[in-house]
């Protein structure tokens, strides 16, 4: 058995780790617990179930995601739309450095567990809409500065949030499928393209 004072760490990166290149009913108990290096007996300590495991997992991915991408390209020295930009090329160069080390393309985390548990976990859809809700209104307020500023036309910046969110998990999602990172690096450039589309001509 593994130190008790780092179990549930290292089953929350277990899970992470598995979730995320596998799936999460591909994924049983056992095999989250070998992979941490803990008994059963540690995982039920920390875990009723493995929908807490993955609940906790989420929480750990969403404050990973926010320092390494979020806080990184949303940074108010910035143009609103050098962020966006700036989002997407931070996307494109942390899953080369993924492809590296895995071989392969595995998309969202957040988009996944969503695809694939949504329509009966409704704990584990909740907590995956809470999330989104942070990124859209991220992106929301961000919109509503370039709005501001005149770098595009006045425009619901809502929708066109939800928008954007919907183009980049698509973006994933197809990336993934074609296993091919060009994809991925083509279609975030073309996304502040896109809202460049609307740009208030110049008088």
């Amino acid at each position: 058995m593994g130190r008790t004072s780092d179990a549930k760490e290292r089953l929350i990166q277990a899970a992470m780790d598995l979730f995320f290149t596998r799936s999460y009913t591909d994924v049983g108990v056992q095999e989250l617990c070998k992979a941490a290096g803990v008994q059963k007996g540690s995982f039920y300590h920390f875990f009723e179930t493995k929908q807490d495991l993955v609940l906790a997992s989420l929480d750990r991915w969403w404050k990973i995601t926010r320092e390494t991408a979020w806080e990184r390209a949303f940074s108010s020295k910035r143009p609103p739309l050098e962020r966006i930009s700036r989002f997407f090329e931070l996307v494109y160069e942390q899953n080369c450095q993924f492809y590296e080390q895995h071989k392969q393309l595995c998309g969202c985390p957040f988009g996944n567990l969503a695809v694939e548990m949504s329509a009966h976990e409704p704990l584990i859809r909740h907590k995956i809409d809470r999330i989104f809700e942070d990124v859209i209104g991220r992106l929301q307020r961000t919109l509503d500065e370039a709005v501001e500023a005149s770098d595009l036309s006045p425009m619901d910046t809502r929708e066109t949030a939800l928008a954007l969110w919907a183009y980049y998990e698509g973006i994933l999602i197809l990336a993934k499928a074609r296993q091919d990172l060009d994809l991925l690096k083509r279609l975030g450039q073309r996304a502040v393209r896109f809202l460049q589309v609307s740009r208030r001509p110049v008088a």
